[in-house]
């Protein structure tokens, strides 16, 4: 991979983790654009440094809830008997909660589906037509011009059946689990503050298993692309979660609904 390179998918990577476009399905066009192939050694080692990129992109942003939702299941670790009562006094406590209900559904799909969502990171047809459908999901948003209820326990259980659906390329995970608590009347600030912060345990899990793969293969690697793209990859996550929270205030997501039915239709033309 060369340098242009690194920077080029790390931009992309860190932009579209959270723009609701989907990630996964822009790194599979990417990857299919530049000539890539995703099953290489070093591609499993880059997608590890990115990924750790968006990482430090919510601590940055996140950093004081992630230290309040730490200390809040350290304590409830430290002391069993205070959960109920954590439960009812500390909102924190209680989005440490959802975030948990969201793996739910997330991790069963994974365990069941894992052969099958691979797979479908090697068919770019398939990308095009699913970033189709997560324009319709945007679309759709603006049904619910007026969201101004809370996150309960049922609400983030299907938030987390919209994150589990995510895994295909091209359904984008940010615009799933904001547009699916919008449709459940969850204000918009805390719709897109839930869905960033329950990615933080999703990415560390995906980043850790891609680690894990990437000892046992072992390759020699080229630090100076990885560090490029993890740095550009940083950068603009920190600007893209700002730039998306900005979008979600408004009620504006039609407009990236607009740039996914392009790109989705496009690529079903021409590839």
């Amino acid at each position: 991979m060369t340098w242009l390179e690194a920077i080029i998918l790390g931009l992309v990577q860190g932009l579209t983790e959270f723009l609701p476009v989907s990630s996964s399905g822009h790194l599979v066009l990417g990857q299919y654009l530049l000539g890539l192939d995703a099953s290489e050694a070093s591609d499993v080692t880059f997608e590890v440094f990115v990924h750790f990129g968006t990482v430090l992109s919510i601590l940055t942003v996140y950093g004081r809830d992630v230290v309040d939702l730490v200390q809040e299941a350290a304590g409830a670790v430290a002391k069993p008997t205070s959960i109920a009562e954590r439960y009812e006094d500390s909102a924190t406590f209680r989005l440490g909660i959802y975030i948990l209900i969201t793996m739910i559904p997330t991790g069963a799909v994974y365990v069941l589906f894992k052969d099958e969502l691979e797979q479908a990171f090697g068919d770019p047809k398939l990308v095009c037509g699913m970033l189709i459908v997560t324009g319709i999901l945007l679309l759709l948003t603006l049904l619910r011009p007026n969201p101004d209820g809370k996150l309960n326990p049922v609400k983030a259980f299907v938030v987390g059946i919209a994150q589990s659906a995510a895994m295909i390329p091209g359904i984008s995970r940010s615009g799933s689990t904001i547009c699916t608590a919008l449709y459940q009347n969850v204000k918009p600030e805390q719709a897109a503050n839930f869905s960033f912060l329950m990615l933080l345990p999703v990415v560390l899990g995906a980043t850790l298993l891609k680690s894990i793969e990437l000892v046992e293969l072992g390759p020699t690697v080229d630090w100076v692309p990885l560090l490029l793209g993890t740095v550009v990859a940083y950068v603009s996550g920190v600007v893209a979660i700002k730039l998306m929270l900005d979008f979600v205030r408004r009620g504006n997501l039609q407009y990236f609904a607009y740039y996914c039915f392009l790109v989705g239709g496009i690529g079903l033309w021409y590839l």
